[in-house]
């Protein structure tokens, strides 16, 4: 791909690349997607939630987000039900499973990340973590 790009459209190749093996890499490791997971641990740490504040918590689509939690309702790691009060609203729950799911999930992500940083120094990754940030948070600036 260098051949056709600019240093800076490889930089952007590089990400998108690095976000596609990475995803498969992580779900391969541990089982879950990361999507799932991330899921999984914000409802380890609430009794129970919207389905719209859990999307707003995780930032991904709405569309996605039920997608994600019916599959995680299908293996038993969370319960949805309708608000009482307000049968619009969803409210969901961790079941005991996905309390498992996520501690059993803990070990796993931190070899992930151990053996994904492997030959990185810790300067390298102060300096990985900031660039990234300022790319973040240009991209959130972009006029569309």
């Amino acid at each position: 791909m260098t051949a056709c790009c600019s240093e800076e459209g490889e930089i952007l190749y590089q990400l998108q690349s690095l976000h596609k093996v990475i995803g498969t890499k992580f779900e391969a490791c541990t089982g879950i997607s990361q999507s799932r997971l991330e899921l999984l641990a914000v409802l380890f740490y609430v009794d129970e939630i919207s389905q719209s504040d859990l999307q707003k918590k995780v930032n991904i689509d709405g569309a996605a987000v039920t997608r994600h939690l019916k599959q995680l309702e299908a293996k038993e790691m969370v319960t949805r039900r309708r608000k009482p009060e307000d049968n619009r609203i969803i409210l969901v729950r961790l079941t005991d499973q996905g309390r498992e799911r996520i501690e059993a999930s803990k070990k796993e992500k931190e070899r992930f990340i151990k053996e994904m940083l492997a030959g990185v120094s810790e300067e390298e990754r102060s300096m990985l973590k900031n660039v990234l940030s300022q790319m973040q948070n240009n991209i959130e600036n972009m006029k569309a």
